[in-house]
């Protein structure tokens, strides 16, 4: 069983098990969220749009959205707590995954769950801005309580698993949805909760890859199979010269 990790609204052990140094790349995360909200909000009525991922936008060639919407928390308590949770969950995913799959799972996720919200408003109305500051932090808490899996976390001095922990996660995903609009509002965080669990799990994209091969092999093979025909046993003698 794997020791139990604090996660404690006060006190000793803190979040996620600890804060690691600041030349960590969850150090580096969390401070990029803190210095890009903090530009957002002081420029939020002028150029501090371009910074929210707008998917018309996007299709039109800002696709720097994409990357700068992750580090967008648009008030004061999400800067807060979105950097204490990158920075202590995602210190611990650093310690277990190593900086570059962490930072795969945190930017990478977000920058894809954009683009997939992108790609569906070819196909339906979406919300014409998304801050990802919140995506990123949800994905790093389910993939934090998909790691520990059956073993024990702490959530504010309460034990739990932390598979349970990883569906605390999730719910605040799901009541938020319940006060929005339409689900269209929450597009990126649904699908990154979709993508945190098949990255935990093992899918990546290399193995994507894999396996798109392996298919279009498959199907090539059988295509090929099609155009094949058995030679019978009472073939004619003079035909066989033809397959020497």
């Amino acid at each position: 069983m794997r020791p139990m990790r604090g996660f404690n609204g006060g006190g000793g052990g803190g979040f996620g098990g600890g804060f690691v140094g600041l030349e960590s790349m969850a150090a580096k995360l969390a401070v990029a969220l803190v210095a890009f909200s903090a530009l957002y909000l002081a420029t939020r009525g002028g150029q501090g749009a371009l910074l929210l991922l707008n998917p018309y936008d996007v299709l039109r060639g800002r696709v720097w959205e994409l990357f700068t919407y992750a580090f967008i928390a648009p008030d004061p308590l999400g800067i807060i707590f979105g950097g204490i949770i990158i920075w202590s969950i995602g210190g611990f995913l650093e310690s277990t995954w190593g900086a570059r799959r962490l930072l795969m799972a945190s930017v990478g996720i977000t920058v894809f769950a954009g683009l997939l919200t992108v790609l569906l408003a070819l196909v339906m109305p979406m919300a014409s801005a998304y801050a990802g500051g919140s995506v990123m932090t949800t994905v790093l808490w389910v993939a934090y309580g998909l790691v520990i899996g059956r073993g024990q976390a702490n959530f504010w001095g309460i034990p739990l698993t932390g598979n349970w922990f990883a569906a605390i996660g999730a719910g605040f995903t799901v009541l938020r949805l319940l006060t929005a609009p339409s689900w269209q509002f929450l597009a990126p965080e649904l699908i990154s909760l979709v993508l945190v669990f098949a990255y935990v799990r093992g899918a990546s994209p290399k193995r994507l890859f894999l396996h798109l091969q392996h298919w279009r092999l498959q199907r090539q093979l059988r295509d090929r199979s099609k155009h094949l025909r058995v030679v019978g046993k009472n073939r004619p003698p003079d035909r066989d010269q033809f397959l020497n």
